[in-house]
Parts: structure tokens; C-alpha cells; sequence
């Protein structure tokens, strides 16, 4: 990407009160990042969604100041950024409607499977709890996922620990910018997490850690993962927050079911209860749900009869009009922006729809 490209989106991220969904609303409608600060004002304030107050904050210095010092940073240090407009952006994350503009990473990141899969839980874990996330990992191993957790104490570490054992690549999603190591603790992973996953994270390389950070830190885990597996957590806490947004991004979420008295049980159990995740016992239970097979061979693509009847209308107005991104598609199909994203997240898998650069799709040839 030119730098001019990033540096705008760089500078869009900064910019105070204007999150992702709204970033993500302004490049739609004006088409590219370094477009959205030559546009007029009286264009952009015609985009829906877009305030008198929100292009005041595009406009200020301050986000072009720090925009400017990140820029001059990455081109000092090894870390790389993956944005939205790049083909190697994370396909799952791409279709969350509030996923970051703008990621940095460390490491060897790469996205070439489909079996991602997030492992979280309590920063206060009994010992149970992490022999049953080593059991798991151990018995994830033959399939190969990615394993993706926070980095934080308790079943986070854990669970990065259990896959360094098992030679799977481990992604940590950090609360922070890439200058700061929290916790300080954690820093002899470092290097053996970088050589064969690596580190991800949405903020500039100065921010520090806090209770914000967090959350948002959170809703990347779920995004960019194919599942949400909950080992232990009591009524509140941090995992219970990824598994409520992977269930908004619908995708699936696991729980380990544990007795009524156990403080960190509560959680998990009452996820079950909701009907928000399904109980976990076994390694079976995920493979079953996201059709897995231990052999290395492609998995077979269904015929088209096969599709669900919203499927097919999907499938039949990209082959008429071609690459189309997610809001005209619904328009065109008149079904809810909400299910067109589900659906196109479930056709992409199956090998039937390819995501590109700027939002699109478009139906694949088979």
C-alpha cells in the first residue's frame, strides 16, 4: 500500500470519536482513504451516519500529528500493518462491521488456513481448568488451527503455552501498542510466539494498557476467529465479553460446563444456559460444528443444489453483476445486511465466494 493511502487511514484512526464502523462507512461512500480528506465538507456530511461534530474531528491537527509519528515509527522498526484494503487483511475480522481499519504486526502471520480458533477464559485459573485447555490444544493438534488467545495471565497463557507445545502457530491480540510488553512477565514467549504465529494489535505503538483497550482487544479475538472456546469464567469477566461478541459476529462459541458451585464455572454454564455457546466436553464437539477433517486434503465443496435457498439468490446475483460489495448485495437480494454478511462468511468457507480488496466479493468458478 502507498504510503499516502496509509498515512490517511493511519490519520482517520486517530481521529477522536470516530470508531471503526463509522471509518469503515466514510470509505464506502467516498471510495478511498486519501479521498476522505479532500472531500468537501458538505459532501461528507451527506454520507448517513456523518455529523457536523464527526468532520470537525477529521480535520484536526492532532490526528495528523500522531498520524505522522506512526508513520515515522513503522518506517524505523520491523513491525508491519495489514489494512483493510489489503488482500492479506484477515478474511473473518473483514466482515465485522466494527473490525480496526488499521492493524500492526510482529511476527510470522499467516492466514493460508481456515481453522482459526480463539481459547480464553479467566486471568485466575484453577488447575483443572488448565489441564483441560493442554488436553484440548493436545487433541486440537491433528486439524492444525491457529491458535488465538490475549496473552493475558490465567488461561491465555495457557493456552499459548499448550500450543508452542504442540508445534501450532499462536496468534496474541494485545491490548497495547507494540512498545509496551504487558505482562512484563509473559516477555520469555515473546520470541517463540513471534517465530511461528505473532502478535496483533489495533493500537499506535505509544498507548499503554487500560480497562477500553481491553474490550477492544476483545472483539478482535472473536472477529478474526472461525470459534470461541471458553474454558473458565466466573458471571463476569473479560471472556465472557468475546464470547457476547462472537455471538454478534455469529460465529460459533464453545463452553466447558463445570458444577454450579464453582465460582469459575458460573460463567461457562450460564452461556450454556443462554443458548449463547455449546457445551464442550470433547475435541468431537468443535470439529463437529465447524466441519472439520483430520486429513490434509481440501474438504469438498457442495453443489449448488445444495445451498440454502438465500444462498442461491446470493450466489445468483454475483454471477450476474459481478464484484458487488455487502450493501449493494443486499439491496439487490432485498435480504438484511446483517444475514448477507453471515451467509457470505459461510459461502466464502464453503469455497463458493472470494473476498477483494475494497469491500467486494464476487462468486468463484468452479
Amino acid at each position: 500500500m502507498k504510503n499516502t493511502a496509509l498515512y490517511a487511514l493511519l490519520r482517520l484512526q486517530s481521529c477522536k470519536k470516530i470508531g471503526a464502523k463509522t471509518a469503515r462507512r466514510l470509505l464506502a461512500a467516498v471510495g478511498s482513504p486519501e479521498l476522505i480528506f479532500k472531500e468537501k465538507k458538505a459532501t461528507l456530511l451527506k454520507i448517513p451516519g456523518i455529523g457536523p461534530q464527526l468532520v470537525y474531528e477529521l480535520y484536526q491537527p492532532e490526528a495528523r500529528r500522531k498520524a505522522d509519528e506512526e508513520l515515522r515509527y513503522l518506517s524505523k522498526n520491523r513491525y508491519r500493518t495489514l489494512t483493510l484494503l489489503d488482500a492479506d487483511y484477515p478474511k473473518l475480522l473483514k466482515h465485522c462491521t466494527d473490525g480496526p481499519i488499521v492493524l500492526f504486526t510482529d511476527g510470522n502471520l499467516a492466514w493460508n488456513t481456515q481453522r482459526i480458533i480463539a481459547i480464553v477464559g479467566t486471568r485466575r485459573g484453577t488447575a483443572s481448568g488448565r489441564e483441560f485447555c493442554n488436553q484440548l490444544i493436545e487433541a486440537l493438534a491433528p486439524f492444525q488451527p491457529i491458535i488465538v488467545s490475549g496473552f493475558a495471565y490465567g488461561v491465555d497463557i495457557c493456552a499459548h503455552r499448550a500450543a508452542i507445545s504442540q508445534q501450532l502457530p499462536t496468534i496474541a491480540i494485545l491490548a497495547h501498542g507494540m512498545e509496551t510488553l504487558y505482562p512484563k512477565s509473559h516477555k520469555p514467549y515473546v520470541e517463540t510466539i513471534n517465530n511461528n504465529g505473532g502478535f496483533i494489535t489495533e493500537f499506535f505503538h505509544y498507548e499503554l494498557p487500560c480497562r477500553e483497550h481491553f474490550i477492544k482487544r476483545n472483539r478482535i479475538i472473536a472477529g478474526i476467529t472461525a470459534a470461541t472456546v471458553v474454558i473458565e469464567s466466573a458471571a463476569k469477566g473479560g471472556a465472557l465479553l468475546t464470547a457476547d461478541f462472537a455471538h454478534g459476529y455469529q460465529r460459533e462459541v464453545f463452553a466447558v460446563p463445570g458444577r454450579p458451585c464453582d465460582l469459575y464455572s458460573s460463567g461457562c454454564n450460564q452461556l450454556i444456559k443462554n443458548q449463547k455457546a455449546r457445551m464442550l466436553t470433547c475435541v468431537d464437539d468443535i470439529a463437529r460444528e465447524l466441519m472439520w477433517n483430520k486429513a490434509n486434503t481440501p474438504q469438498q465443496i457442495p453443489l449448488p443444489t445444495q445451498l440454502a435457498p438465500n444462498e442461491k439468490k446470493l450466489i445468483v446475483q454475483m454471477k450476474t453483476s459481478g464484484k458487488i460489495d455487502l450493501d449493494s448485495l443486499a439491496i439487490s437480494t432485498e435480504l438484511p445486511v446483517q444475514e448477507v454478511a453471515s451467509l457470505l462468511i459461510q459461502l466464502e468457507l464453503q469455497g463458493h465466494v472470494r473476498s477483494l480488496p475494497g469491500k467486494l466479493f464476487e462468486h468463484v468458478q468452479h
